[in-house]
């Protein structure tokens, strides 16, 4: 079995308009954002779904958790319309094919240092040698190196048309020296740049933040935040009702009707729940065998039933909330005839129970798959604790629920970093000669339109190897006490609270 790396990006010239809502950094689209002038207000309470799973490590799937409760940036941020937009970067030009210049902002680290060209470069050059690589990182090789008093230069082995994009990632958030430590591991602890600073982590239970009261963005209007990490959705929903939370992410869909109207928010995202086969080894190694799964799923079910109108049918790798994708999507490129499965074709079905939505969704699947002649076996477990597994191919299929655009913005990375054979978040195994070829065309492209028929030609390939069958688009609900205003309704699901958070 080959190696996997863990998971997996568009200049001001390259505009992606990707959501058909928007929001906007630090206020939300409920509230102002902050004034810069602070105050004391009280502080937040927090639950997230989803526990520290690797220690705080910015490289991998918690770099999501710090970007949500303010802690970490990186040099630039995505905008609403899916572009890269200024962050601790305050501009940038390109200067020939493979290098970029960045300038930038007076800012200052958690810890007291500023933070200059050289602290900047040696974090960017942590992130290029860490292991697994940052999925921001898939297929790209970086150097970064101090241009000057405020100026950056990252040069890259081949031009990358999109690299401001790709810095807008979490797991590429910029951090003190002091963050790294001689073992490797990398602590943002009192050592990052957002309007709140982590003060304490009780492991995988809850965690303090408190104002960073020198951020260049202004002091936020919340003192600080108490967080708690509950996977159990039915609990958030509860917590926030009975007034213990101000603020409960991924709310379930069967508690939404027990919320007041008034504190149930929905937005569109970009993320797909979608059913991964393993293309590399077990019963699906066969592509006549994965055809026949994906023949007898009925996909209509998922958004009607489980998701009881809170989501699209799975159309695709990119969902409706990707506007553009709709028009410009081809029909899948080289499916096989699908086999009839034979009595020796078990397989294992895993799913995690952050989002309480998956374990329903992976039984209809189970039904359908048995139905169809499979026998299966299906394990359900929290998210930390299957994620290393799922990575090393341990399981036949797969229900994960994957923002497409998380990591970068970029259409094309995740599918480099999902599906291709060096792809660092590849839960599928797949390793396809016609799919790497199409998905390292579309890397090249820099032109918007272009970039993005591309990226729908290498869906096409995705698609036709019957390694992922897209169930369902998603709407994530988000629990907003009625005292709380300024919740950054995100349809990345990169940040969740910013300065103008408060109550």
């Amino acid at each position: 079995m080959r190696s996997l790396r863990r998971p997996r990006l568009l200049a001001p010239f390259l505009l992606v308009p990707l959501m058909a809502g928007c929001f906007a950094s630090g206020g939300g689209d409920d509230s102002a954002s902050g004034d810069g002038g602070g105050g004391d207000g009280a502080r937040l309470r927090v639950a997230l779904a989803f526990p520290p799973a690797e220690n705080l490590s910015p490289y991998g799937a918690d770099a999501t958790l710090l970007s949500r409760l303010g802690v970490t940036e990186g040099l630039t941020a995505l905008d609403a319309n899916g572009s890269a937009a200024p962050a601790l970067a305050e501009s940038w030009r390109r200067d020939g094919e493979k290098t970029w210049e960045f300038t930038l902002r007076d800012a200052a680290f958690q810890d007291g240092g500023d933070v200059t060209p050289a602290a900047v470069a040696a974090s960017l050059t942590r992130a290029t040698g860490a292991k697994p690589a940052p999925a921001a990182l898939s297929g790209v090789t970086l150097s970064a190196e101090a241009g000057g008093d405020r100026v950056v230069r990252i040069t890259t082995t081949e031009p990358d048309p999109v690299l401001p994009l790709r810095l807008t990632s979490p797991s590429l958030a910029i951090l003190s020296e002091d963050a790294y430590g001689k073992d490797g591991r990398v602590d943002p602890v009192g050592h990052a740049t957002g309007p709140f600073e982590l003060t304490k982590v009780n492991g995988a239970t809850s965690a303090s933040l408190d104002r960073f009261d020198d951020y260049w963005g202004g002091r936020a209007q919340a003192s600080g935040i108490d967080a708690r990490f509950i996977a159990d959705g039915t609990a958030r929903a509860n917590a926030l009702r009975t007034g213990e939370l101000d603020i409960a992410e991924a709310v379930p869909v069967a508690q939404a009707a027990s919320l007041d109207e008034k504190t149930r928010r929905d937005t569109a995202t970009t993320r797909t729940t979608s059913l991964l086969l393993n293309a590399s080894s077990g019963t699906f190694k066969d592509p006549g065998l994965r055809a026949a799964a994906r023949a007898a799923l009925d996909t209509s079910v998922f958004a009607k039933d489980v998701y009881e109108g809170y989501a699209d049918p799975g159309a695709g790798i990119y969902g409706p909330a990707v506007t553009w994708a709709e028009g410009k999507r081809t029909a899948p490129v080289g499916r096989a005839a699908a086999k009839r499965p034979g009595s020796g074709d078990t397989i294992t079905l895993a799913t995690y129970d952050n989002r309480p939505e998956l374990p329903e969704v992976a039984q209809v699947v189970k039904q359908q798959l048995e139905k169809a002649g499979f026998t299966v076996k299906l394990t359900v477990r929290e998210y930390s604790r299957l994620e290393a597994d799922a990575l090393d191919g341990k399981f036949d299929a797969f229900v994960l629920a994957r923002n497409t655009l998380l990591d970068t913005g970029d259409p094309v990375a995740v599918l480099a970093g999902d599906y291709t054979c060096d792809g660092g978040f590849n839960i599928a195994q797949l390793c396809d000669k016609g799919v790497d070829r199409a998905v390292a065309a579309a890397e090249k492209i820099a032109d918007t339109a272009k970039r993005q028929d591309a990226a729908m030609a290498a869906e096409a390939r995705v698609l036709g190897s019957d390694a992922v069958v897209p169930l369902v688009h998603q709407r994530v609900i988000t629990g907003v006490a009625d005292s709380v205003q300024g919740v950054i309704l995100d349809p990345y699901e990169r940040t969740l609270v910013g300065t103008g958070t408060r109550r």
